[in-house]
């Protein structure tokens, strides 16, 4: 019912990223994303290495 004070909490919106956002992730640094795998996962080069990064992408941010 949507007056239930007893509501389900909203999921915030998966994260989206395309090629050529710069992104920072909490383990590789900072990156550039060079490829997607639509809602699967995305293909970040942090410079000394490539690296396959899986949805839901916890770890990594939009710079």
């Amino acid at each position: 019912m949507p007056t239930s004070p007893f509501k389900a909490p909203v999921a915030p919106p998966p994260k989206q990223f395309a090629v050529g956002d710069q992104v920072t992730h909490d383990m590789y640094g900072l990156g550039r994303v060079i490829g997607i795998e639509d809602g699967i996962a995305a293909l970040v080069d942090f410079g000394s290495a490539q690296e396959r990064i899986l949805s839901p992408y916890a770890k990594m941010s939009k710079l």
